[in-house]
């Protein structure tokens, strides 16, 4: 049997991505539907196909195999991109694939009350990061990669770099949180200089600022603030080094805490940002900052939290409650 054809074309993929200094998380979505691609058309090379075969391949994926939409739209980012960017064909027309139905659902949103209880059910490390997804409205893979020199306690504030749509924005660096670190980035600081003595004490800087920066991966600013317990080889540069933690592990810690706290509703790390939101439009703050602070390209994705306000000028009395209060009005 011949090779299949994607074997070459992936490498040119990924060398693509990477110059466009796109994540590796990116890198791993996009190939792997390229490649789904090619093996759901017979192991056809992609120039050799077209508008008809990705329409083909996007409905499969909306009737046969129901994905959501979010998911069917990675599939058809990940094939624009192939020709587009990597084989320099333009997909002429409109593509006309039936598309999964994208569901308007109202995020999960604990009361200040649970959100304390899952936070005291949780210790160390893993409540420190849950500190700053509620205090700071982080995303998960935001706290994650958060670097030492982008916490500024003096003027209080967290620097997202290269958040959703490769944007870089501040958010609030809550009080609460600052102490439990400051003692986490000191044992972290013995755990890098360890590292530097073992030779192993590189970090992975992202758009070619390693060449920019000569040994700038070494310096304690850009260390992850939440690194792994182990070294790992760096799938890119074949280096061995420390990365920072797994996304996994954080979302174990919380749903471990959850079940502590005793929370029926289902708690992801995102709950707490969805929190952050809701609790800040509950004490009065402006829509627009709330928006800053959660780097939304668009205020109308912001205002769904004023759908689950439970208070407010929004709020909406039942009338059993009304009438209750008020019998002589029946």
């Amino acid at each position: 049997m011949s090779p299949a054809p994607q074997t070459r074309l992936l490498d040119k993929v990924r060398d693509k991505i990477r110059l466009k200094h796109y994540s590796i998380r990116t890198e791993e979505a996009y190939t792997s539907w390229i490649k789904r691609y090619i093996l759901f058309h017979g192991k056809r090379h992609p120039k050799d196909m077209g508008k008809n075969e990705i329409e083909a391949y996007l409905t499969h994926l909306a009737t046969r195999r129901n994905v959501a939409a979010s998911t069917q739209n990675q599939a058809f980012s990940a094939l624009l991109f192939l020709y587009n960017e990597v084989l320099e064909i333009d997909i002429d027309g409109e593509i006309k694939a039936f598309r999964a139905k994208k569901p308007v659902r109202l995020p999960t949103v604990m009361t200040v009350d649970e959100t304390q209880r899952v936070l005291a059910a949780m210790t160390g490390q893993y409540l420190i990061m849950a500190q700053l997804l509620y205090g700071g409205g982080l995303r998960a893979i935001e706290c994650l990669r958060l670097r030492v020199k982008d916490v500024d306690s003096g003027l209080n504030q967290i620097v997202v770099r290269d958040g959703k749509g490769q944007k870089d924005r501040i958010t609030i660096f809550p009080d609460v949180a600052k102490e439990k670190l400051r003692e986490h980035l000191a044992q972290r600081k013995a755990l890098h200089e360890s590292d530097l003595a073992d030779d192993v004490g590189s970090v992975y800087l992202p758009n070619a600022l390693a060449i920019k920066y000569k040994n700038a991966d070494k310096e304690w600013g850009w260390q992850y603030v939440f690194p792994s317990s182990g070294l790992s080889v760096d799938p890119r540069s074949g280096i061995r080094r420390r990365h920072h933690l797994h996304e996994k592990t954080l979302n174990r810690a919380v749903y471990k805490a959850r079940k502590l706290a005793g929370i029926i509703k289902p708690v992801t790390c995102h709950t707490f940002r969805h929190s952050f939101a809701t609790h800040l439009l509950e004490a009065g703050y402006d829509i627009r900052t709330i928006q800053d602070l959660l780097g939304h390209k668009d205020v109308s994705t912001t205002m769904i939290y004023t759908h689950v306000l439970n208070k407010g000028e929004l709020a909406v009395r039942s009338p059993l409650d009304i009438h209750a209060q008020n019998p002589k009005s029946q």
